[in-house]
């Protein structure tokens, strides 16, 4: 897909994509570092998009590991599915507020990329306390945003936060929430 045409795809979505563009390459590493790679794990995604990320959690993860990835732009889930051919992946056409219909019960990792600047407050607490109650303990949800105003509502679930900024443009922030270990 051209960087015309995906810059379109995004900029015309924008209140659902939340973006102008795909995540740059730096914060596509950062989101993804806390995803365990000395065992089998079960990731959760959301915001497909063109794969991006998605890529880089299959690079990461092991062989017998499964991601589960939530995209709900059909043309999305279909270019990703067209372009990855990998048995671990998993591309489900919904929101991620109805991703534990689709996960195990036990999820090592979330990886996010939702715009929760647009989504209400109630679906946006749902979707933090739903990831929580679904994560490991110590598992860990990491998100990319383009600002630092929606942290409180992580701090508000998750039991440790961390924001790293990356310096691009827009800014990217990555939060990384962890659930307390046991």
């Amino acid at each position: 897909m051209s960087k015309l045409k995906t810059i379109w795809e995004y900029t015309s979505s924008l209140f659902t994509t939340g973006a102008f563009s795909e995540s740059s390459n730096k914060a596509g590493q950062e989101v993804i570092s806390k995803i365990p790679t000395d065992r089998d794990v079960v990731v959760v995604e959301f915001g497909t998009g063109h794969g991006i990320i998605t890529e880089k959690i299959l690079n990461r993860i092991s062989k017998n590991s499964v991601l589960y990835t939530f995209e709900i732009k059909k043309e999305f889930c279909d270019y990703v599915a067209d372009k990855y051919k990998d048995p671990r992946l998993r591309i489900i056409n919904d929101g991620a507020e109805n991703f534990s219909k689709h996960t195990p019960k036990e999820i090592h990792a979330v990886i996010g990329t939702i715009p929760f600047s647009f989504f209400p407050k109630e679906k946006a607490q749902q979707i933090l306390q739903d990831s929580y109650d679904h994560l490991v303990n110590g598992g860990y949800y990491s998100q990319i945003l383009y600002t630092k105003f929606n942290f409180k509502k992580f701090e508000k679930v998750f039991d440790h936060n961390k924001i790293k900024r990356h310096f691009y443009i827009p800014i990217e922030y990555i939060y990384h929430c962890q659930k307390k270990k046991g």
